[in-house]
């Protein structure tokens, strides 16, 4: 666990995300630093990409405990991308916005304070709908520093 600051709330506005798609479960998460790394070249060369923030967008869950999780970029649409690349539209919502300072190792413990302290004692419930990581241009990926936020998608118990 990790001390948390106060989240703030917004209402997202909607997202086309464009990017490379992987399935997980828990024990396989491990693999994101690499599905990062093969994204790497994509950056700033994504047919219509808009600005320079990346997303880590945790997607699709199922009962068996596996999800999607894709490394991407916003894009105006999803005409003439690689084949190779998920798309995936985020609609309008309201989240919770947690900042992440810590070194990027520690975005597990991120998500497990979430999900395990702040969500059941919030007056909040997560909705059905994918929560993501936002990486602006202060996030250093070869250093894992610089800090990120994490956005969920939350509505009033």
């Amino acid at each position: 666990m990790i001390q948390l600051e106060p989240p703030t709330f917004v209402t997202g506005k909607p997202l086309l995300i464009a990017g490379l798609k992987e399935r997980y479960t828990e024990e396989s998460s491990a693999g994101i630093p690499a599905q990062w790394q093969r994204f790497q070249p994509y950056l700033g060369n994504i047919p219509r990409q808009i600005g320079r923030v990346a997303y880590g967008v945790v997607c699709n869950a199922d009962e068996a405990g596996t999800m999607e999780y894709i490394c991407g970029v916003e894009v105006s649409d999803f005409s003439s991308l690689p084949s190779e690349l998920a798309r995936l539209r985020i609609p309008e919502q309201r989240y919770a916005v947690f900042k992440h300072c810590n070194h990027i190792s520690r975005i597990r413990s991120t998500w497990h304070t979430i999900f395990s302290e702040w969500i059941p004692n919030s007056g909040y419930e997560v909705v059905d709908a994918p929560d993501f990581e936002r990486y602006d241009e202060n996030f250093d990926p070869r250093t894992g520093t610089g800090g990120l936020e994490i956005w969920v998608p939350i509505r009033k118990k």
